[in-house]
């Protein structure tokens, strides 16, 4: 089968890996997503990972916390998903590297990124966590800036709805999911697919982008083999 893309990047929202616990990890959601990461794998892409941390904390919920502090505080829940998720895929038998922004060498790499590319080369999966390292960017642009660097092809963001849509579907029934949309698009009509930092990292550097619904993990393999779902931003 000739595959549509060589390198990719995967974007996982921490609160992907909760499932319909809301909170912490979900054991079966956790294996659901490694199989499937594992049989994309298996085809021969290579694949790096970068995890949010919402399922343990989201920064700006510290209430009265020193937002530099909380941000911090998300980096290393970061850390306790990409440590689950590695475990998860080397119990599959993927060889998996976690790669950490911010130092902690007893359990990680830190991020370097000829070391990243060279375990892909390896076919190796990498995780990165911690995001950027730096308190007031989100881990969406840590998925945007890691893209770029290790010269990805493609960012496929998994998330909680089936695309991208004019507005929210949770409130509107009337909502329009889009199939393709540029993201001068997105920025303009300002529909928080990504923060604004992170789409104007995959705009200048020219890294697509395709959002998902993850909640059936299937759609990881449906994407890859290029199947249209969700919505593709360029």
């Amino acid at each position: 089968m000739a595959l549509k893309y060589k390198r990719v990047l995967l974007k996982l929202s921490g609160e992907a890996l909760a499932g319909n616990q809301k909170t912490g990890i979900d054991a079966g959601t956790l294996s659901d997503i490694s199989e499937k990461v594992r049989q994309a794998y298996e085809m021969g892409i290579e694949i790096s990972i970068v995890v949010g941390g919402g399922n343990f904390w989201r920064g700006r919920s510290g209430v009265g916390m020193d937002r530099t502090t909380a941000d911090h505080m998300g980096m290393l829940a970061t850390v306790i998903n990409a440590l689950a998720l590695q475990d998860a895929l080397e119990s599959k038998g993927v060889p998996t590297r976690v790669q950490t922004a911010i130092e902690m060498r007893q359990i990680a790499e830190p991020y370097i990124r000829r070391k990243a590319v060279r375990h892909l080369e390896k076919k190796r999966i990498v995780i990165f966590a911690c995001g950027t390292g730096n308190p007031y960017f989100s881990t969406d642009t840590t998925a945007a800036l890691r893209a770029a660097e290790i010269d990805a092809d493609v960012i496929l963001k998994g998330t909680m709805v089936d695309g991208v849509y004019d507005s929210d579907p949770k409130l509107n029934a009337n909502a329009v999911r889009f199939e393709t949309i540029s993201f001068a698009e997105a920025l303009s009509m300002r529909l928080g697919v990504m923060d604004s930092t992170a789409i104007s990292l995959c705009m200048d550097n020219k890294v697509p982008l395709i959002v998902f619904d993850l909640r059936d993990p299937e759609n990881i393999l449906r994407v890859l083999k290029g199947e249209k779902i969700g919505t593709t931003l360029y």
